[in-house]
């Protein structure tokens, strides 16, 4: 007898076996678990790798014709709890060193300054809060929609693209805005990170026959989270807008560009890089 299979789980093997079965060619297996060995007689080797490839062939994964291939998910993360910490941490920090309204002429976005220039004010605003309410809505969103983007794109792409979405929310806001506007809140970021996921979800199924319906569903959600969350008295509506329409933006392009979730460096080097401009924009205030 000769092998013409190695390295196969026994799943694999067994499988193969029956395939050559079915055509009436006697086989071996030898091995256990993931490194399995296929044998048949020599006189059948050819014939019986023939049958293997077709097979292979006719049960290879198929992705929907034009459609992008599935999305390999980082995985399990806790990085939207720690992200919900730093945030509280920030909150006490200008309670008791100088109060609110102190740190919101500095870091605020306020739109005339931020069209005159003080582009930094779109970052520092994310981190600050108007008050206990407002900032327990936001650690808990943060917890759970920074949590699941970065299950998906990883601990620090995750967080790089929801900081983007919340800092191009509030340029757009400001730029809505002739002038005399403020606002401040991690809440852009959030619906940012809203928009991410309906998109990431958007783009998984529009390519999928009998599921483009569906494929507008997760869209459909992230705007009545809009309008369940956002649209709420003192809300900033037209700030959590432009964050989710980011979002939606930043999201659907990873979706088709990322097949795989980037490695530990890249993830990283991505957090390192959000913890940048973070700290660099809220040194530029002072």
């Amino acid at each position: 007898m000769v092998r013409i299979l190695a390295n196969l789980t026994r799943e694999q093997a067994d499988t193969f076996a029956l395939v050559l079965a079915s055509a009436n060619i006697a086989s071996r297996t030898r091995g256990v678990a993931i490194d399995c060995e296929l044998w048949v007689d020599e006189e059948h080797a050819g014939e019986a790798a023939e049958l293997i490839r077709a097979y292979r062939e006719e049960n290879r994964p198929q992705h929907p014709a034009g459609g992008p291939s599935l999305l390999r998910e980082y995985g399990r993360t806790t990085a939207g709890l720690w992200g919900a910490l730093i945030l509280l941490v920030c909150h006490l920090a200008v309670v008791y060193g100088g109060g609110l309204n102190a740190y919101s002429r500095v870091y605020g976005a306020a739109s005339g300054l931020i069209q005159r220039g003080q582009l930094y004010r779109c970052a520092t605003a994310l981190l600050l809060h108007a008050d206990a309410v407002h900032l327990a809505g936001n650690l808990l969103s943060i917890a759970m929609f920074a949590t699941a983007v970065c299950s998906v794109a990883g601990w620090g792409m995750g967080w790089l693209m929801i900081l983007a979405t919340g800092i191009a929310g509030n340029l757009a806001n400001a730029y809505f805005y002739s002038a005399g506007h403020l606002s401040i809140g991690a809440s852009t970021a959030v619906f940012g990170a809203v928009g991410i996921l309906s998109a990431l979800q958007l783009v998984r199924k529009i390519g999928r026959p009998g599921q483009r319906f569906k494929a507008l569903l997760p869209l459909a959600a992230g705007l009545a989270l809009l309008a369940m969350l956002g649209a709420s008295e003192n809300a900033d509506l037209t700030a959590h807008l432009f964050g989710f329409f980011s979002g939606l933006l930043l999201g659907a392009l990873y979706g088709l560009q990322v097949r795989r979730a980037p490695g530990a460096k890249v993830q990283a080097g991505a957090l390192l890089a959000t913890a940048a401009v973070l700290v660099a924009a809220w040194l530029r205030g002072l």
